[in-house]
C-alpha cells in the first residue's frame, strides 16, 4: 500500500513538473498567433487570429531577423561541433598517453573552469580589435574549441567507457593514432559527443553578451541581439505579436537539434549516470 502511494506521488510530482515546463512554451506559441489587441486583453489558452500577419511582419521586419537566424546557426553549429570534437581529442591525449606534466596539465585545465568568462571579456575584445576581427564570426567560433567544462565531461566519460586494451590492440595491428581516434574512439564517444554538442549549441545560440560586443554590422548580428532590439521601446510598443513570433521562431533550431540527437543524448546521459 505504501509503495503504491509513493508511486502515485512520484507520478503526480512528475506530471506537475512536466506541465510547468511545457506550459510556458505552449503559451509562447499561442501568443505568437495573437495580435496586439488580443495580447492586451490578457491571458488565453486558445490561438489568436494574427498568425499569418505576425509571420509576414517577421519576414518583412526592419531588423534582419532571417539573416540573424542564419548567422546564429553558423556560429552555433561550428562552435558546438569543433568544441565537442577537440574536447574528445584532448581527453584522448590525457587518457591514452603518459607524458611529463600530465597531472599538472590536467589540473590547469580543471582550474580554468573556475574562471568566469566575464572576467576575461575586456582583454578578449581588445585582442580581437587589435587582430582586426571585429564583425567576424571567427572570435565566436575558434575560442570555443578550448572548453574546460566539456573536456572534463569527456575525460570522465572516456575513463568509464574506453578500455586501454582496445587501444593497445589497435596499435599492435598497426593502426595510426589518428585512425584509432577517428575510427575507434570517436564512435565509442558518440553519446557524449551528442550530449555536449547539444549543450554547446544551445549555449552558443543563446549567447548575447560577447556577440553584442563584437558584431556591430546589422548583417552580422545574431538572433539574441535582434530580439533585444525588438524588445526596445520603439518596437515593443508597436507590435508585441511580432516579438512573440520571432522568439517562438528562434526556438525551433534548438528543438530540431535536440530531436535529431535525442536518442544519443538520452543514452549518453543514462550511460554516464550509471557508470559515473
Amino acid at each position: 500500500m505504501k509503495r503504491t502511494i509513493k508511486k502515485i506521488l512520484i507520478y503526480v510530482v512528475l506530471a506537475i513538473v512536466s506541465f510547468l515546463c511545457i506550459f510556458w512554451f505552449y503559451e509562447l506559441f499561442i501568443n505568437a498567433t495573437r495580435s496586439n489587441g488580443e495580447l492586451a486583453s490578457g491571458f488565453s489558452f486558445l490561438p489568436g487570429t494574427a498568425l499569418v500577419k505576425n509571420w509576414n511582419s517577421m519576414l518583412h521586419c526592419a531588423l534582419p531577423v532571417m539573416s540573424s537566424m542564419k548567422n546564429s546557426l553558423i556560429i552555433a553549429l561550428a562552435s558546438s561541433f569543433l568544441c565537442s570534437y577537440f574536447s574528445i581529442m584532448t581527453a584522448y591525449g590525457i587518457h591514452a598517453f603518459c607524458f611529463k606534466g600530465k597531472k599538472l596539465f590536467y589540473t590547469i585545465m580543471i582550474g580554468f573552469m573556475m574562471i568566469p568568462r566575464q572576467v576575461t571579456v575586456l582583454g578578449f575584445v581588445s585582442m580581437v580589435d587589435k587582430m582586426h576581427l571585429m564583425d567576424s564570426f571567427l572570435p565566436l567560433i575558434l575560442p570555443e574549441i578550448a572548453c574546460p567544462i566539456v573536456f572534463y565531461y569527456m575525460i570522465k566519460y572516456m575513463e568509464s567507457t574506453l578500455p586501454m586494451s582496445l587501444l593497445e590492440a589497435a596499435r599492435i595491428d598497426g593502426a595510426s593514432e589518428f585512425y584509432v581516434f577517428n575510427r575507434i574512439v570517436l564512435p565509442l564517444m558518440m553519446p557524449a559527443f551528442a550530449v555536449q554538442m547539444i549543450f554547446k549549441f544551445v549555449e552558443s545560440w543563446n549567447n548575447f553578451f560577447i556577440p553584442a560586443l563584437i558584431l556591430h554590422d546589422d548583417t552580422n548580428k545574431t538572433i539574441p541581439i535582434v530580439i533585444s532590439l525588438l524588445r526596445s521601446a520603439n518596437f515593443a510598443d508597436s507590435d508585441n505579436g511580432l516579438i512573440y513570433m520571432v522568439i517562438a521562431f528562434s526556438i525551433l533550431p534548438s528543438v530540431i537539434i535536440y530531436l535529431f540527437l535525442s536518442r544519443k543524448i538520452i543514452s549518453g546521459l543514462t550511460s554516464g549516470g550509471m557508470k559515473g
